[in-house]
């Protein structure tokens, strides 16, 4: 498969009518962008809100903070000082106040059982050892006995005779899917059930360690299971993005094949090494329509995709977890600013994507949001060319509008460069330093 850019269709074609036609380079995904259908917001009000008790503040749902116990053992909290705290007994659990709580996904895509049937996986003694102390202690083996009862009971079945606990638990301590999860359900201060904490609404500073408790976690995932080759990170914000809960949160989950689409685009890159510069940031500089940026990554609109999509790419080279400090502070601060100039009323995912674990082709850590304006039809299910709404033009226009009025109104981090005020140059994206 190959991809050249003096071929036709180019990426962006206008129309003389004004219709754009968009083509995926990576994915080949066919967009097409029809004159006035932007017009309509992203955003709907909000209309059966009501007002917050003191309790709906911090029991609202299964997240939040005063309902810890109903989701499994934590993995690790970060506090807001930046401390990362890990394996904690549930005796501890209300001693500090966590800004994010990891714990294992209690409904895994890929459970703890297809990790022991395909791969033979086990515990390690690490984690083995604190399974075993969790359960040892009164509190936290009942715990424990209500997540299973709760998981099993889900899926129609009886409870498990005490001596299978351990083994029903044992995805909740080493299992390959994991939640990041707020620790507040609605913002500081709200007093109606509309005025969530999303992304966007949280500090620069909070939002730092939303970034870096997730980066630790994909970490530690490529060391427990062993036989994944990657770690796919994503978050479903509100309903029509998928989000089974409107409390804020990311999951990782550990696979052991990277699909077909990343296969693709994996040969792809085996023939075009530059292709995230050439194809990518070059192309999008060429067409205007960079975003924002700061000295650790740019932000800009992108194409070929089926909903309004914002990317976003780190400029340092390497996997999440191989970033400086200072470049995960600089990712973060942009991946929040686009959050914050969007709002927190427009469903949208954020995915991830990174060198997959023993790969040795170099590509660049980058961030999609999609926002979920629209709902794919018959329309594109027969063609599989697919309608966005808006282009990337408009897209633009909308998110550097929202980034300046975030700034004035003092919420992105310092040294965010907005639209024309980019300098990043062409090549900008220094990925390939990592080999």
């Amino acid at each position: 498969m190959s991809f050249d850019l003096t071929d036709s269709p180019a990426p962006l074609r206008v129309l003389p009518d004004g219709t754009v036609k968009q083509l995926n380079p990576f994915s080949l995904t066919e967009v097409w962008t029809s004159p006035g259908r932007a017009n309509r917001p992203f955003s709907h009000p909000v209309t059966d809100t009501v007002e917050l008790t003191e309790e709906d503040k911090h029991s609202r749902c299964a997240f939040c903070a005063k309902r810890k116990r109903e989701t499994p053992p934590e993995k690790a909290r970060i506090l807001d000082n930046g401390e990362i705290l890990r394996n904690l007994p549930i005796s501890e659990y209300d001693a500090t106040e966590p800004l994010f709580r990891r714990v294992s996904n209690l409904f895994e895509i890929l459970p703890f059982s297809y990790w022991q049937a395909n791969h033979d996986h086990q515990l390690s003694p690490q984690i083995a050892q604190r399974m075993d102390a969790y359960l040892a202690d009164r509190e936290g083996i009942e715990h424990v006995r209500s997540i299973v009862h709760t998981k099993r009971k889900a899926a129609g079945l009886d409870d498990v005779p005490s001596d299978q606990l351990a083994d029903a638990a044992a995805g909740f301590f080493g299992g390959g899917h994991d939640l990041i999860i707020s620790g507040r359900h609605y913002r500081p201060g709200a007093q109606h059930t509309d005025q969530l904490q999303s992304s966007g609404t949280m500090t620069v500073d909070e939002h730092e360690q939303f970034i870096r408790l997730t980066v630790a976690a994909m970490e530690d995932l490529y060391a427990t299971v062993p036989a994944a080759n990657y770690v796919v990170a994503f978050q479903n914000w509100l309903k029509d993005a998928g989000a089974s809960f409107e409390h804020l949160h990311k999951q990782l989950v550990a696979v052991d094949e990277l699909g077909q689409a990343i296969e693709r685009e994996r040969a792809l890159l085996a023939e075009h090494p530059n292709m995230y510069n050439d194809w990518a940031l070059n192309y999008a500089r060429k067409h205007d329509l960079l975003v924002a940026e700061n000295d650790y990554a740019v932000a800009f609109a992108g194409f070929g995709h089926r909903y309004p999509t914002l990317e976003v790419f780190a400029v340092e080279p390497g996997r999440p977890f191989e970033h400086s400090p200072q470049s995960l502070r600089g990712v973060s601060d942009i991946v929040h600013a686009i959050h914050a100039a969007v709002g927190d009323r427009v469903a949208c995912n954020e995915e991830w994507h990174h060198q997959p674990q023993g790969e040795e082709l170099a590509e660049p850590w980058r961030i999609m949001i999609k926002l979920r304006v629209s709902t794919l039809a018959g329309f594109e299910g027969g063609t599989k060319i697919y309608i966005n709404t808006t282009s990337p033009w408009q897209l633009r226009d909308r998110v550097r509008a929202g980034l300046i009025q975030q700034r004035e109104q003092g919420h992105l981090a310092d040294g965010i460069r907005i639209g024309e005020k980019c300098r990043i140059a062409d090549n900008g994206l220094r990925y390939q330093e990592a080999n």
